[in-house]
């Protein structure tokens, strides 16, 4: 594991006090940094709207976009069972006879998945979401790579309380609210950049995100413009940032 990038995300992941902190930018960064650190294929983090139930907030990748949806809209998988428990739960193989959740396993192997662990995003018995863990290969993730993804759901989670509760001008429920607004924006502004640019979702928000960070913007206020001036010019001719990659 490189210790390196995995102090650097401690660090970022507790610096929400920013003023132009982006919470769907921050969970986005905690889905790569997580697949970069964890030995996962893919990562996703879904949150409770106001009427506590669950959104997709983020994900490494359409797939595991997908697969956080499918599980929301059948109310079967392990991230639902994570979010209710308050505790981790773990798919060690959706190929598996006997499966808990027959239809999430289903789907899931058929989009290259096998191996699935939910971790709670929770502070004492307050649950705000779930960081769920998707692998290509089946069996367990490593003991010790559990108890840095759950470090880095906790400290998250803290972070995400923390910035909300630094701005009382909104309750922690309508802040979450807005974020899951920003979400449906950015969704938007990546279908129409794929369609404008012939490619896929994931290389239309790496070129949203990218412009976002290149601009020293709010990747929600670039999409919110792509999607009000679709007829505008974008992505402008960007240069590499300087410094070491970034693997968010």
């Amino acid at each position: 594991m490189d210790s390196e990038l995995l102090t650097d995300t401690f660090v970022d992941l507790a610096d929400t006090m920013v003023a132009d902190f982006d919470i769907i930018d921050f969970l986005h960064m905690l889905t790569h940094r997580s697949v970069a650190l964890l030995s996962a294929s893919a990562a996703g983090v879904v949150l409770a709207d106001p009427r506590g139930e669950l959104r997709v907030a983020a994900a490494s990748s359409e797939a595991a976009g997908l697969m956080e949806l499918f599980q929301i809209q059948n109310d079967e998988g392990p991230c639902l069972e994570c979010f209710r428990s308050g505790h981790p739960v773990t798919a060690p193989d959706l190929a598996g006879p006997k499966q808990q959740w027959p239809r999430f396993a289903a789907a899931a192997t058929n989009a290259g998945f096998r191996t699935v662990e939910a971790l709670p995003m929770r502070l004492r018995d307050q649950v705000i979401g779930a960081l769920n863990l998707f692998r290509a290969t089946p069996g367990p993730f490593d003991p010790a790579d559990l108890r840095i993804g759950q470090a880095l759901a906790d400290v998250a989670t803290i972070g995400l309380l923390q910035e909300r509760n630094l701005r009382r001008s909104e309750t922690v429920a309508e802040q979450l609210q807005a974020a899951l607004n920003s979400r449906v924006v950015i969704e938007q502004a990546k279908g129409k950049l794929a369609e404008r640019s012939a490619t896929d979702m994931d290389s239309a928000f790496r070129m949203l995100r990218d412009h976002a960070r290149n601009t020293n913007r709010r990747l929600t206020d670039v999409a919110r413009d792509f999607v009000d001036h679709p007829s505008a010019d974008f992505p402008p001719p960007l240069r590499a940032p300087r410094g070491r990659e970034d693997p968010r």
